[in-house]
């Protein structure tokens, strides 16, 4: 069941859920109804086919900030209007403090910016989301590199008034592409997972007529499949739904899952309804509308799903399993399992969700281990991704700079390094500790960043020099593990109030692109790859 817009049509009247939604004997004799449920082609109404279902789909939003942190490369142009809208806002954020905001957007360290993003739909399992960050059209400013982005309401698209809504916020460093092929203007960028919707999705049910019957029918239905004040009657036509925790990653899934269902149940009809799903389910290309149409029912189909883990197709094979898994038998993990690790083409990342949603933490946990090792590059970044969702020991994180994560993943053989360009500014080392041979010299693109690890010493010198000047302002030193550079470059320089050791500030981009270095040259052994840019869809104004 997919969700419809406004201008989808109920392909049945709601008023007929009433001849439908009586009782019903022990021999299955349904009084009115019962000719409809004896024919053969015919299994009964289920919710989707006597309502629409409604949830948000993905939305283009914008708003206006400030990037601030920027070394001379901002400029002061805004147009009025802006300026009295950021001011509001600023002031709005920090009501206690005394800010000279026209100070502060005059300044050639800030740059006022539009912000374009795109809300995630339905099917997507997180809640942030990547922002593309632009300086104002006509303004002076060079270059957004190494800035932050201070906050900004995002609106829908076209809604930038003062009575339009905020539906969410955005705020974080910029992040600038330096490994891409495709050269990159510096006065874009993106903030990586820097946006939030405020809201929790709304999911409703909507009827064609209003009636207190039906909908109280219908919400009674959805409560007795999922679960005490799951829907919940708004209106005498509307339904609101409460996402159970169970498919709290997978509301899409949900949404089909409350269209599926069926209005009524007795023995002989839901029998009937089993084997004609697990038919379409063996037999059909589309598989899903079966797999869940049989979830829907519920347990009694797991009888006849477990006829299908021995069936020749492995498409067929795993959506029985999958179904038969978040139905809550075991009985299927071992064919999710040999899917996941098989050689085949397709849907071991498939496998891979499956176990991660349904089956038992440390059931998942084990499988995902090892497949950190499998010989396929994109499946150990799978199966770390997954890690990462169970929260596992084998993925040890930690923030660095205010700005990325720094995962050090598992052991053994294998070195490679991922880094995200995308939702979540993240390095990956696989394998840790992954070390940095000695006599090698590494200097980044700009001359900026250097690193030398003389012969037969036992640490690497970390140089850092001011961008526009050439000077030094930072001169450390470090040990030959990968993960100690990155910590040296990118923490956070030390305040006079620090116990701790401070670092150099780099960036996450200028980071991202070092380490590609050391990989490309040889300076460190491990594979390199980076993962794919941020998919919005919409460019901000020139």
């Amino acid at each position: 069941m997919k969700t419809v817009n406004l201008k989808s049509v109920w392909i049945i009247a709601a008023a007929s859920i009433i001849g439908l939604a009586g009782g019903c004997d022990e021999a299955g004799r349904t009084g009115g109804r019962s000719k409809l449920l004896e024919a053969p082609t015919d299994l009964g109404p289920t919710i989707g086919s006597l309502a629409a279902i409604y949830s948000p789909e993905s939305v283009t939003v914008e708003g206006y900030g400030l990037v601030g942190g920027l070394d001379g490369t901002g400029s002061s142009e805004c147009p009025p209007s802006i300026r009295a809208y950021l001011k509001r806002y600023i002031l709005k954020q920090v009501p206690d403090q005394r800010i000279d905001v026209d100070k502060l957007i005059d300044s050639a360290n800030t740059a006022v910016v539009q912000v374009v993003g795109q809300v995630p739909s339905l099917e997507a399992k997180e809640r942030r989301f990547d922002v593309v960050v632009g300086a104002l059209a006509g303004t002076q400013t060079t270059s957004l590199e190494g800035g932050w982005l201070y906050g900004a309401e995002l609106r829908v698209m076209g809604r930038m008034g003062a009575a339009a809504m905020a539906v969410g916020n955005a705020a974080g460093p910029v992040f600038m592409d330096t490994i891409g092929s495709t050269a990159m203007s510096k006065r874009m960028g993106y903030v990586l997972g820097g946006a939030e919707v405020f809201d929790d999705y709304r999911i409703s049910v909507v009827l064609t007529k209003p009636a207190y019957e039906v909908v109280n029918s219908v919400r009674n239905r959805i409560n007795e499949r999922f679960g005490f004040d799951i829907a919940k009657a708004v209106t005498p036509g509307r339904i609101e739904l409460t996402v159970p925790p169970k498919y709290a990653g997978q509301r899409q899934r949900f949404v089909s899952l409350v269209g599926a269902t069926y209005m009524t149940e007795n023995p002989q009809i839901t029998a009937q309804r089993i084997s004609t799903h697990i038919r379409e389910l063996a037999t059909s290309q589309d598989k899903y509308p079966s797999e869940i149409a049989l979830e829907a029912i519920g347990n009694q189909s797991l009888a006849k799903l477990s006829i299908l883990l021995n069936s020749s197709s492995e498409d067929t094979r795993l959506h029985a399993a999958r179904c038969m898994l978040s139905l809550g038998s075991d009985e299927a993990l071992s064919t999710l399992i040999e899917i996941a690790v098989s050689k085949g083409p397709n849907l071991r990342v498939v496998a891979l969700d499956a176990l991660t949603d349904y089956a038992n933490r440390s059931d998942a946990a084990a499988i995902l281990r090892r497949l950190l090792g499998d010989s396929d590059f994109d499946i150990r970044i799978a199966a770390y991704e997954r890690l990462l969702r169970l929260e596992d020991v084998s993925v040890s994180r930690e923030y660095v700079g205010r700005s990325f994560y720094l995962d050090e993943v598992g052991a053994g053989q294998y070195k490679g390094i991922y880094v995200s360009r995308s939702w979540q500014p993240r390095i990956a080392l696989f394998g840790a500790p992954i070390r940095c041979r000695d006599n090698v010299f590494v200097q980044s693109e700009d001359g900026t960043i250097i690193l030398n690890a003389p012969r037969g010493q036992n640490y690497v010198s970390v140089i850092r020099k001011q961008p526009r000047l050439g000077s030094v302002v930072g001169n450390m030193r470090s040990s030959h593990d990968l993960a100690d550079i990155i910590r040296v470059l990118c923490s956070e320089p030390r305040t006079r109030s620090d116990t701790e050791v401070g670092g150099l500030g780099v960036s996450y981009s200028q980071m991202i692109a070092l380490v590609k270095q050391l990989s490309d040259k040889g300076a460190v052994a491990a594979e390199f790859r980076p993962g794919p840019m941020p998919k919005i869809g919409v460019n901000v104004k020139k």
